[in-house]
């Protein structure tokens, strides 16, 4: 069930959207909004609910906990009392992340550690766990210091489960989102932002089933196959598998916007263009934004950031992506992963020191291949495997280039072998041409949030969003793709 209710599903875009769309406004024209406010959270709790039901009460308890402990730290006046009730409440939130998300990570470690055999618990996360920890964190410490939270539960319900963000960010902020659902103007259809949003949500639906998709076939088939990988079959694993996880990320966020955007609704920008960046602190401010601000909001500054001397922020800095790589999986592949790019802010900040600047390719390329290195941790199913790839991309074996285009790439499933206009998808020459193109339109054209400022509803806005709705449906029918968003796993 989990593949019939998401973004680039029939029933989502042709049953749930509309329905949840005139339901809303046309009880919006009623004096009381909160009959719509209460039509979108059932719509978006229904969605939730579709994919494992059972997890809609967890939701709901968690809904209902934190709006109750928000209100009881808004009310108590007892500093103490106060803390007490933000460290319940913090313990909460972590614990129901802890006791999905990790303990059967931690089970295995103990039982490697200590030579024990404790079953593992085999739980399945509840989707968008973490994202909701996250945005339930962040309302609860705001509620302690102070700041004007004083909400009707109704806008929080709808905040806590407003469906566009729902399952995979972006992490959005009580502050910038609850006002949205208070303004009396968003309550009735806006055509500028329907327009604006059905463009923007078509540009990431073709992103996501178009191309993520497609290219998907060849990065699942090289890490299913990692022992008949070669040099140049590790190499194009590695780089499918960076276009995959850009344009299904990519394609999600534009998705998450243009879905807002037709309630009204903006969310903040959660994705800029990250591989055109010059080095990892700029990655990151082009990556997961959202993630990357609450990390910084509610865990470096509050650690002291870059207050106390270079080595605490150079300390600060680690902890933050340490935490960072672990909140994305419960894996050492993750926590590499994060540390990884913990040490590649650090090494920018201790080069900037020396005020000494690369020229532009190099420093691009550097940052390029650190990233796509940080990928192969990200996918890999384990350190072992990871640790395989890279050594077969590092073991140089030129003699296996021009044997790669003479025939069919062998490890390719049959999936894979299905007819296109130009060929087969394991046909080496369409395998190369598509990647080079692809990280062409990534580094070189403007992104879709530009194209949004630019976007004026004329005929040949119409004309492009109907060539990609006919891409998408292209696809959709020729490789009966509908898979799951790569950050719905986190």
């Amino acid at each position: 069930m989990i593949s019939s209710m998401l973004f680039n599903s029939f029933v989502f875009i042709f049953a749930f959207l509309p329905i949840v769309f005139v339901g809303y406004y046309a009880l919006n024209r009623y004096k009381n909004s909160n009959l719509a406010m209460l039509w979108l959270a059932a719509g978006s709790l229904f969605f939730y609910g579709y994919f494992v039901p059972k997890y809609l009460i967890l939701l709901s308890i968690s809904i209902l906990f934190n709006y109750g402990m928000g209100e009881l730290i808004r009310r108590t006046s007892n500093r103490k009392w106060k803390l007490l009730n933000l460290i319940i409440g913090l313990a909460f939130n972590i614990g129901l992340l802890g006791y999905y998300k990790y303990a059967d990570f931690f089970i295995t470690n103990f039982n490697a550690a200590f030579s024990t055999d404790y079953n593992l618990m085999h739980l399945i996360l509840p989707l968008g766990l973490s994202f909701i920890t996250f945005q339930k964190i962040a309302y609860l410490v705001d509620v302690y210091q102070g700041e004007e939270t004083d909400y009707q539960f109704t806008h929080f319900a709808l905040f806590a489960t407003f469906f566009p963000q729902l399952i995979a960010g972006p992490i959005v902020h009580h502050k910038e989102i609850i006002p949205q659902f208070e303004d009396e103007r968003n309550r009735h259809i806006q055509w500028d932002n329907i327009s604006k949003g059905i463009f923007i949500f078509v540009i990431g639906l073709a992103k996501k089933v178009v191309i993520a998709d497609s290219v998907a076939v060849w990065a699942n088939d090289g890490y299913a196959n990692v022992a008949n990988l070669d040099f140049i079959g590790a190499w194009i694993t590695s780089l499918s598998y960076t276009v995959q996880l850009y344009f299904d990320f990519s394609g999600y966020c534009d998705m998450a916007i243009g879905l807002a955007l037709l309630f009204n609704i903006r969310l903040p920008i959660n994705f800029n263009s990250p591989y055109k960046a010059r080095n990892i602190q700029d990655f990151w401010k082009r990556w997961h934004m959202t993630l990357g601000r609450f990390l910084t909001q509610y865990i470096y500054i509050p650690l002291g950031g870059s207050k106390h001397g270079e080595w605490l922020t150079y300390l600060n800095t680690l902890i933050v992506f340490f935490i960072s790589g672990f909140w994305h999986g419960a894996g050492w592949t993750f926590i590499i992963w994060g540390l990884m790019h913990g040490v590649g802010v650090v090494a920018v900040r201790v080069w900037k020191l020396t005020k000494i600047r690369l020229p532009y390719v190099v420093a691009w390329l550097l940052t390029f291949q650190f990233v796509n290195i940080g990928w192969v941790f990200f996918r890999s199913a384990s350190v072992e495997q990871a640790f395989t790839i890279l050594g077969k991309m590092f073991t140089p074996d030129w003699a296996s280039v021009p044997k790669y285009f003479k025939q069919a790439v062998p490890y390719l499933n049959e999936a894979a072998t299905l007819e296109l206009f130009i060929g087969t998808m394991d046909n080496p020459y369409i395998i190369v041409a598509s990647l080079v193109f692809l990280f062409a339109i990534a580094l070189s054209m403007r992104n879709s949030l530009e194209r949004l400022d630019r976007f004026a509803f004329n005929w040949r806005s119409i004309f492009f969003i109907q060539v990609l709705v006919l891409l998408v449906l292209t696809s959709v029918f020729f490789m009966q793709k509908n898979s799951v968003f790569l950050y719905f796993n986190f």
